[in-house]
């Protein structure tokens, strides 16, 4: 398992940006496939964002396509979470995950996940 820490929530208007940052620890970051999920309060955690181990191949859910982008630099052992035109709705604690297994990410039974950043989006 590799270790995971969040960065770069915050309070942003609606119409802003934020950028989320999951540093991640050990050698072998560049064989994990990388995701981002979120959960709002009341609501159960949801797929944002998957990227594959050399950034190759993104998925994205349907309510921040286009306005999300999901990036990384293996050689700084990071993953990152461009978010645009962010909305109230986006507001929630953002996670991070990591798996050797792509389709795992995606279904959210990722082996390793953060601690969560908080981004709330005002009207």
């Amino acid at each position: 398992q590799v270790q995971l820490v969040e960065s770069g929530g915050g309070l942003v208007q609606a119409g802003g940006s934020l950028r989320l940052s999951c540093a991640a620890s050990g050698r072998t970051f560049s064989s994990y496939a990388m995701g981002w999920f979120r959960q709002a309060p009341g609501k159960e955690r949801e797929f944002v964002a998957h990227i594959n181990w050399n950034g190759g191949s993104t998925t994205y859910a349907d309510s921040v396509k286009g306005r999300f982008t999901i990036s990384r630099d293996n050689a700084k052992n990071t993953v990152y979470l461009q978010m645009g035109s962010l909305k109230p709705e986006d507001t929630a604690v953002y996670y991070c995950a990591a798996d050797h297994l792509g389709y795992k990410v995606v279904a959210g039974t990722a082996g390793s996940w953060g601690q969560g950043t908080q981004v709330t989006v005002s009207s």
